[in-house]
């Protein structure tokens, strides 16, 4: 009798179109690696990725606003599983392997730093090879996680990981999903909880994104979503030309009202600070890194295991570590 993984490869062979990727056919791992009698290969990466500690501290991560008073801000995990829930819609419907596509969202920002896109900029600042979020989301699920072992991913959901922003020539259809329902999830979300914050009204956005695209949060989803899969035929994910406009001028509108509202970023400025002070704090007191980034240090440099370690930092721990070495104890408010 076959085992469970085995009648899910098969069932695939159905399931899964003629653009998709088998699991039967991936690429394998870099490190040999049990074979599992009932998950294939790929549903035991989205079981790696969510078990691991990076994975975890995506919701103390934020996502666009900084400290938000209200429980209802998207954090760097919703976003995450918004995008999974969207990607894999998308390769339902198109019939592409839906476990490589949720492995690949679960995993493309794990490299996230704290406060978001600020973090990033300010350790890309500090520290001098530069620092792009993508490639240390590959590097904490191959060098990071489980203290140094990594997880062993196949090489398909690493790579779709590593390309999640500015994709690749040689990309699955999995891979591409995500990207775009990475883009199709934030500007999405993000104009939500701008709403919330008052920072727009739903008047505020341009017209052809209310004609085409549509007013409510659900509506404008699944307007992106129906037109893709619609559109999308002989191995190309794509939109129809007008809502690929629409969704151009919804992203462009983005950037200009929210990503860079000063509102929205009157916080940013004192990022750079606690990023930079922890950094300069652990470069100059090497002895104080935990174990497993020490041992970074002994491989690949000081920078690069101070980098691994502010960079994996949640907001609040950032905060903490920040206050522990440079607020004296008797002025602390708890």
């Amino acid at each position: 009798m076959p085992c469970p993984r085995e009648v899910r490869e098969q069932l695939e062979e159905l399931m899964i179109g003629p653009y998709g990727q088998l699991a039967r056919n991936s690429r394998g791992r870099e490190k040999p690696d049990r074979v599992c009698e009932i998950r294939t290969c790929f549903q035991r990466d989205i079981d790696k990725i969510t078990h691991c500690k990076a994975f975890r501290r995506l919701k103390h991560k934020t996502q666009v606003f900084l400290q938000p008073e209200g429980d209802h801000y998207r954090t760097r995990l919703t976003h995450t599983l918004e995008v999974s829930r969207i990607a894999r819609t998308i390769t339902r419907a198109l019939r592409l392997n839906e476990d490589l596509t949720e492995a690949i969202a679960l995993g493309h920002d794990l490299g996230h730093t704290p406060f978001g896109h600020a973090g990033e900029r300010a350790i890309r600042e500090i520290y001098p090879p530069g620092f792009h979020h993508y490639e240390q989301s590959l590097r904490v699920v191959d060098l990071i996680e489980k203290e140094g072992r990594g997880l062993n991913l196949c090489y398909e959901t690493r790579m779709g990981i590593l390309h999640h922003t500015h994709g690749a020539p040689n990309d699955t259809l999995e891979a591409i999903s995500v990207r775009l329902a990475d883009k199709i999830a934030y500007i999405n979300h993000d104009v939500d909880d701008a709403i919330r914050a008052g920072l727009l009204t739903t008047e505020n956005l341009p017209d052809v994104v209310l004609r085409r695209i549509g007013r409510r949060h659900s509506e404008r989803i699944n307007s992106i979503i129906s037109d893709l899969i619609a559109n999308s035929t002989g191995g190309e994910l794509k939109m129809s030309p007008e809502m690929s406009e629409a969704v151009d001028v919804f992203h462009d509108f983005m950037y200009k009202n929210v990503y860079m509202n000063s509102t929205a970023k009157a916080e940013e400025s004192k990022v750079s600070n606690i990023i930079s002070g922890i950094w300069e704090y652990y470069v100059n007191h090497p002895e104080k890194l935990p174990p497993e980034y020490a041992a970074i240090a002994e491989r690949e440099g000081l920078p690069r295991a101070v980098c691994d370690y502010v960079s994996g930092m949640t907001d609040k721990y950032a905060i903490r570590k920040y206050s522990e070495i440079f607020i004296p104890a008797a002025w602390m408010v708890y």
